[in-house]
C-alpha cells in the first residue's frame, strides 16, 4: 500500500510544535543527569514511561479519545514502544552514567542523519536529496560547535557508552519511519502516544524488576523525585503528544530536526533562568543549526532559486 502523502515543507504550526518538542526533550538530558546519581538506568526508564502512561491515560479519558482495542494496532504499539522508548531511553540513560550529558547530546543529534537514510530506504516520499545531506552535516557541525571542543575531546573515553548513545538515534530513526503507519490505521496522535508508552511499560517492567531490584534501593532525594516527575510528565507524556502530531503532518525527517534544536533550547533556558552568558561559539552554532534546519526543510534551496 502506498503511504499517505506527507507534507515535507513545514508551516508555522509545525515549526512551533517542533520548538516546543525540543524544549521538553532538551529537559530530558537535564533530568536524567540528576536521576542517574541515585537510581539505576532501568529503574529510571520504567518510572519515566510508567508515570507517563498513567498521565496519558488520564488525559485520554478526560478528552474522550478512544483507545483502539484491535490486536494489530496494539502489536504496532509494542513495536513502536520498543523502538521509540524502551531501546533508546535505556541506551541513553545507561550512556549518561559513563559520559557527560553534553557528549550524549552530540551523539543524539545524529538522529536526523540516520532518519534521512532510513526514510530513504523504507519510504517512497521521503527520499534523500543533496540539500538534506548538506543540512544534516551543517546541523551536526552546529551542535558540535555549541557543545565545545572539550566534549569532543572526550570521544576516546568510554567507547561502549558512546556506541550506546549512537545506537539510540538509530532506534529513533526506525521509530520515526515506523510511526507513520498510525495515520493509515486511523489512530489519533493522543491514542498513539498513550498506546506506545503503555506498551513500553510492559516491556520494561520485567527488566527493571530482574536487573535493578528497585524494592531494595534507598529512598531517593527530593531533587531526584522531581527530576523523575519532570522526565515522565514533560519529557515523555507531553513530548509524545507533540511528537505524533508533527509526525502525522511533517514526516519523519522533519520530526528528527528537534534533536538539532535541543542544545539551542538548553542554552536559552540557562540564560533566562540561570543567568548564563552566551559565548560566541553558541551564536555560531545556532547559525549553523539554522542553516541545517532550512536545508533539510527545503526552504534554503527555494531561497537560492528565488
Amino acid at each position: 500500500m502506498k503511504p499517505p502523502h506527507i507534507n515535507q515543507s513545514m508551516g508555522a504550526v509545525e515549526w512551533g510544535l517542533l520548538l516546543a518538542l525540543s524544549l521538553v526533550w532538551g529537559g530530558a538530558f537535564f533530568f536524567s543527569s540528576i536521576a542517574v546519581s541515585e537510581l539505576p538506568p532501568f529503574t529510571i526508564v520504567i518510572l519515566r514511561v510508567g508515570i507517563a502512561a498513567m498521565v496519558l491515560h488520564l488525559v485520554v479519558r478526560m478528552s474522550g479519545v478512544r483507545l483502539p482495542t484491535e490486536w494489530h494496532v496494539w502489536r504496532a504499539f509494542f513495536v513502536m514502544g520498543l523502538l521509540n522508548n524502551a531501546i533508546p531511553f535505556s541506551l541513553l540513560v545507561w550512556g549518561q552514567t559513563h559520559i557527560s550529558g553534553g557528549l550524549a547530546s552530540i551523539l543524539n543529534a545524529t538522529t536526523p542523519m540516520f532518519t534521512v537514510l532510513v526514510a530513504h530506504a523504507m519510504t517512497s516520499d521521503e527520499k534523500i536529496t543533496p540539500t538534506r545531506i548538506v543540512g544534516v552535516f551543517a546541523g551536526l557541525l552546529g551542535v558540535a560547535i555549541m557543545i565545545g571542543e572539550d566534549a569532543l575531546q572526550a570521544l576516546s573515553v568510554d567507547i561502549l557508552a558512546q556506541i550506546a548513545c549512537i545506537a539510540a538515534p538509530v532506534s529513533y530513526a526506525l521509530a520515526g519511519v515506523y510511526g507513520r503507519r498510525f495515520k493509515e490505521l486511523g489512530v489519533a496522535p493522543m491514542a498513539t502516544a498513550t498506546g506506545q508508552v503503555t506498551a513500553s511499560t510492559f516491556i520494561l517492567l520485567p527488566l527493571a524488576l530482574i536487573v535493578d531490584h528497585p524494592w531494595a534501593l534507598p529512598m531517593p532525594s527530593t531533587n531526584t523525585i522531581l527530576a523523575i516527575v519532570g522526565l515522565a510528565t514533560l519529557s515523555t507524556a507531553l513530548a509524545y503528544i507533540i511528537f505524533f502530531r508533527i509526525l502525522s503532518t511533517a514526516g519523519a525527517t522533519n520530526l528528527s530536526l528537534a534533536t538539532f534544536m535541543i542544545p539551542v533550547s538548553a542554552i536559552f533556558l540557562g540564560g533566562v533562568f540561570l543567568g548564563e552568558v552566551l559565548e560566541t561559539k553558541h551564536f555560531v552554532g545556532m547559525l549553523m543549526i539554522g542553516i541545517g534546519l532550512a536545508a533539510i526543510d527545503g526552504r534554503l534551496l527555494r531561497c537560492f532559486r528565488r
